[in-house]
């Protein structure tokens, strides 16, 4: 993983946060087209439906789409737990629902990290309640340190380090999200919550 280059923001109110990238954008697109081929290998004619939690996986999303072979249709939901901070709140609550059914379909989940499980957790037990016909998940990154909820990811990009990260989709505050490569947010003392 690189750790060379640093992002640095240009408004004086951001000034104390850095980003060290971690993992670099060729990487993550070198890791996605392996993930899309072993999803391809354990489904290879079969049509998959692909369930993005938004925001954070829609570049995930995007690229894992375009590398996979075969028949796919895209849909998208929405949770929140985190707000505006660096730690999850424990609550999960859906925002956006899927624009279609999922009953009797393989659904692949896509998310774009797996931390705490929480979110995970609650997404499948809704998903299952819908009667698919398989449910797998695919993660860009998990953070198995985080874990409390007993999930895991099916497809896997990489495992992280328990540090709070950003780009490639991921953001704290909105922000970061339009990086290119997934790098470690570091926060000025005053910016903390």
């Amino acid at each position: 993983m690189a750790k060379s280059a640093r992002y640095k923001p240009k408004s004086q109110r951001k000034a104390q946060e850095s980003v060290r990238i971690l993992i670099s954008s060729a990487e993550i697109q070198r890791r996605i087209g392996e993930m899309a081929k072993e999803i391809r290998r354990d489904f290879p004619v079969e049509p998959l439906h692909l369930v993005a939690v938004l925001k954070g996986s829609v570049f995930f999303l995007t690229d894992l789409a375009r590398q996979m072979t075969g028949e796919i249709s895209l849909d998208f939901i929405a949770v929140s737990s985190y707000g505006n901070r660096t730690e999850t709140s424990g609550e999960v609550k859906l925002t956006r629902d899927l624009d279609a059914s999922i009953e009797g379909k393989t659904v692949i989940v896509v998310e774009d990290i797996l931390d705490t499980g929480m979110t995970l957790q609650y997404l499948l037990r809704v998903f299952e309640q819908r009667k698919p016909r398989r449910i797998r998940v695919a993660v860009l990154l998990d953070k198995p340190e985080r874990r409390i909820a007993r999930v895991r990811a099916d497809y896997v990009g990489f495992t992280i380090p328990n540090e709070f990260v950003v780009g490639y989709g991921l953001d704290y505050a909105e922000r970061y999200r339009n990086l290119r490569d997934v790098g470690v947010l570091t926060l000025g003392a005053r910016d903390k919550k």
